[in-house]
């Protein structure tokens, strides 16, 4: 009999939590007369928009297509710009692009990858039109700032806060402060639908060019068309595209909504276990949070202090002790694509740049143990050479 002790299981940056009762939701919306569009879709919107704190919620097919949907809702179009952070995964930028406008990418904090509202000021034009501010990791942004800086502009704020449902910013939760929040349920996130996403909104008329925009610019409100030729009639007065989400994708989401304060809670706990065990780590920064801010950690990103092993090197060995780790994220305008179409280049944000090149993504999830935390920081410290 072998004395050698089996090898841990691996773990994952993250990982969906789907119990009974969300296959139970779905399998009953799955046996109703609805698959596509149906009540489930409403029942979700709502309950979304209450959870949010905000008057309106509309579902799309991803978190994306939601972004896309808020350019097309802001106005955007060929000549205008927008401000984006470079911190971010790149539908941020291109639901920019996808409108004909262009993305301004301007700098962030040096330890919290948030967009810098100074930074901000700096980049405004009088081309510009939209700021799309990006929750990174679960940290809100600071929205009182960037808020100042829309009204003197007349700029409107478009929040990504696909990383942040359940944070909340001065006491308030993420999803009522922007003019238009975004948040996603890929299966890494708080709550999941499969693929989808959520703009939540205080204001009508944004609502209604979300859903005229989500359903190839259709409409069958009275109210919106030229004539009415009977209860077939329907007139598509916008270009739109087909956003729309399903219902059993929806009744997933409704379940996973009813747990997702459990959810933060949980990453809450297990990142202040990470912060109290990597206080004393010199080869390491620990994640950040404001004072005014309360984190819903979707990510718990470390930065590899310079001194010691290489970023590479730490990850190379955390991925090898079968740690499913990750960098968040290589700063859009280091793309290839946008190098190419906006002649960006290396220094053009040296604090994203910085962060990247430091960054490292551990592993947070609910279904974490306080033991897996250990053992994840047990191995970082081993890479660190500590």
């Amino acid at each position: 009999m072998s004395s050698r002790r089996s090898r841990p299981a691996p773990l994952p940056y993250s990982t969906q939590s789907i119990d009974a009762d969300d296959v139970g939701e779905v399998a009953r919306t799955l046996r109703s007369a609805w698959i596509t569009q149906g009540p489930a879709v409403g029942l979700f919107e709502e309950a979304f928009a209450r959870h949010a704190g905000a008057r309106h919620a509309v579902a799309f097919s991803s978190g994306t297509a939601a972004l896309h949907a808020c350019g097309f809702a802001a106005g955007l179009g060929p000549g205008d710009e927008a401000v984006v952070p470079p911190i971010t995964f790149v539908a941020t930028a291109n639901a920019v692009l996808y409108a004909g406008a262009t993305p301004r990418f301007c700098d962030v904090e040096a330890d919290t990858a948030l967009i810098d509202p100074k930074a901000l000021e700096a980049a405004v034009t009088r081309r510009t039109k939209a700021v799309l501010p990006v929750d990174f990791a679960g940290h809100p942004c600071d929205l009182a700032a960037i808020r100042r800086v829309a009204r003197k502009h007349g700029l409107v704020v478009i929040e990504d806060a696909a990383h942040a449902l359940g944070a909340r910013y001065r006491g308030r939760r993420v999803g009522g402060l922007a003019d238009l929040t975004v948040f996603s349920f890929h299966p890494v996130k708080h709550i999941t639908t499969g693929e989808g996403g959520m703009v939540t909104t205080d204001d009508d008329a944004f609502r209604r060019r979300l859903l005229l925009f989500r359903g190839h610019g259709i409409t069958k409100d009275p109210a919106e068309m030229s004539r009415n030729e009977g209860p077939w009639y329907y007139e598509m007065r916008e270009l739109g595209y087909n956003y729309r989400i399903t219902d059993f994708q929806c009744a997933l989401g409704h379940s996973q909504l009813k747990k997702a304060d459990g959810f933060v809670k949980t990453r809450r706990r297990r990142a202040a276990l990470y912060d109290e065990l990597l206080r004393d780590v010199p080869g390491v920064a620990a994640a950040v949070q404001r004072p005014w801010a309360e984190h819903s950690y979707h990510l718990y990103p470390v930065r590899v202090r310079p001194g010691g092993p290489s970023r590479r090197a730490v990850f190379d060995a955390l991925r090898a002790a079968g740690l499913g780790v990750q960098v968040h994220y290589i700063p859009v305008h280091l793309q290839p694509y946008y190098q190419k179409r906006l002649r960006t280049r290396r220094g053009l944000c040296p604090r994203a740049e910085a962060f990247y090149d430091a960054e490292i993504s551990l592993p947070l999830f609910p279904r974490m143990t306080e033991a897996d935390v250990r053992r994840v920081v047990r191995t970082l410290k081993g890479a660190l050479g500590g």
